[in-house]
C-alpha cells in the first residue's frame, strides 16, 4: 500500500512515519506539511519519494492509495472527505473530528466512494487493554460495577511551542479531554460497548487562564455495563495514566497503561506483564493495511471514532462550559 502523509508533528516523526515505512506491504511515497517551505526537508527526513506544499495536491496524487491525516483536529473532516472523494483510503488521527456531525460527514464520504476509514485509537491494540477485556469477559472479577481512568500531565506551552494550537478551541476542539481524554473514552467503549445511556461532563480552568479547560471529568453509565469515570488534567506535575475496573468479585488495576503491568485482585492477587509495542502506532498501521488488502473493516472504524465524539459533544456542550476558578 502506498501512503500519503498529511502533517509533520512530533508524533508523526517519532511514530507514524516509521510505522508507515516499516509495516509489511506499506510504503510512504508522499508527504505534505503546513509550512510548504519545509516540505522538501521533511520528505528527505522520513524517506518519502516526493513532497507537496498543499495537502490538496497530495490527495490527488495517482500513486497514493491511502492517506494518513495527522493535522490539527479542525482539519480532519475536510481532509478526510477530500481524500475519500479522490478515491483514497483514510487513516485519521484522534480525535476523529471536532463534533459527531463532522464524523458523520467523514463516514458518509468514505462509504459513498467505497474507501476504508480508520481512526488512530492505537490503545485498542495494547496487550494490556486486550487482556483486561479478556479478564472481564471471563467473569473472574464478577460483574463490572465501576471503571476509572486518570490521565494527568503538566502542559503549559508558550505561544511559539509547536503544540500551542492545542490551547485554541477553534483548532483543537477543547483541552486535555479532547486531546487525550478521547483515548480513555475509547478504551471504555472498547471494554463495555458503545451504548452509553447517560453522560455528564465537567470542565474547568483550575490553574491556567486559557481558552480551553485545563481539567475535566466525565461520568458515564453504560446501558449494559458499569458506571465509569474519566479524569484528565494539564495542571498536575504528577503524571498518571491509570485504569481500574471494579467488579462484584474483584478488581483489575493498571497503574501505568503504557507500561502494561496488569494486577488482578480476587481472593488472591497476581500481576501479569503485557507491555505495548515499541512503536505503539505499528499495530494500528499493520491492522489498517491488512484491512484494506483483505477488504474487511479495520479494528477502529469511523463509527467507533464517532461514538467517542458523541461523548465529547456532551462534555463540551454549553451547559458544561469551563468555569474559571482561579483567584
Amino acid at each position: 500500500m502506498q501512503w500519503g502523509l498529511i502533517g509533520a508533528g512530533d508524533i508523526v516523526r517519532r511514530r507514524v512515519a516509521p510505522a508507515l515505512i516499516e509495516a509489511p506491504h506499506s510504503e510512504l511515497v508522499a508527504v505534505t506539511r503546513a509550512r510548504g517551505e519545509l516540505a522538501a526537508a521533511f520528505a528527505a527526513e522520513v524517506g518519502a519519494r516526493r513532497w507537496y506544499r498543499q495537502w490538496q495536491d497530495l490527495v490527488t496524487d495517482a500513486d497514493v492509495e491511502s492517506v494518513y491525516v495527522a493535522t490539527p483536529v479542525s482539519l480532519h473532516a475536510a481532509q478526510t472527505v477530500a481524500a475519500a472523494e479522490a478515491g483514497k483510503h483514510v487513516l485519521c488521527e484522534k480525535p476523529m473530528a471536532m463534533t459527531a456531525a463532522e464524523c458523520d460527514r467523514m463516514i458518509a464520504a468514505c462509504r459513498a466512494h467505497g474507501v476504508t476509514l480508520g481512526i488512530a485509537y492505537y490503545r485498542r491494540f495494547y496487550p494490556a487493554i486486550v487482556r483486561v477485556k479478556e479478564i472481564i469477559a471471563s467473569g473472574e472479577i464478577g460483574q463490572p460495577v465501576f471503571a476509572q481512568l486518570n490521565a494527568f500531565e503538566y502542559f503549559n506551552p508558550g505561544p511559539d511551542h509547536p503544540r500551542a494550537w492545542l490551547l485554541q478551541p477553534s483548532v483543537a476542539g477543547g483541552g486535555p479531554m479532547m486531546d487525550f481524554g478521547c483515548h480513555r473514552i475509547e478504551v471504555l467503549l472498547n471494554l463495555f460497548g458503545r451504548t452509553v445511556g447517560q453522560a455528564v461532563g465537567l470542565s474547568a480552568n483550575v490553574v491556567f487562564e486559557r481558552q480551553v479547560e485545563d481539567t475535566a471529568a466525565v461520568l458515564l453509565r453504560f446501558d449494559r455495563g458499569p458506571c465509569a469515570a474519566v479524569a484528565v488534567t494539564h495542571a498536575s506535575r504528577a503524571r498518571y495514566d491509570t485504569l481500574q475496573v471494579f467488579g462484584t468479585r474483584g478488581a483489575i488495576s493498571v497503574d501505568d497503561v503504557n507500561a502494561g503491568t496488569v494486577r488482578v485482585k480476587t481472593d488472591v492477587e497476581r500481576e501479569e506483564a503485557h507491555p505495548p509495542a515499541a512503536n505503539v502506532h505499528r499495530p494500528l498501521i499493520d491492522d489498517f493495511v491488512d484491512a484494506v488488502l483483505t477488504e474487511r473493516d479495520p479494528a477502529v472504524t469511523g463509527e467507533i471514532g464517532r461514538a467517542v465524539a458523541a461523548v465529547e459533544d456532551i462534555i463540551y456542550s454549553p451547559r458544561n462550559a469551563p468555569i474559571a476558578s482561579r483567584n
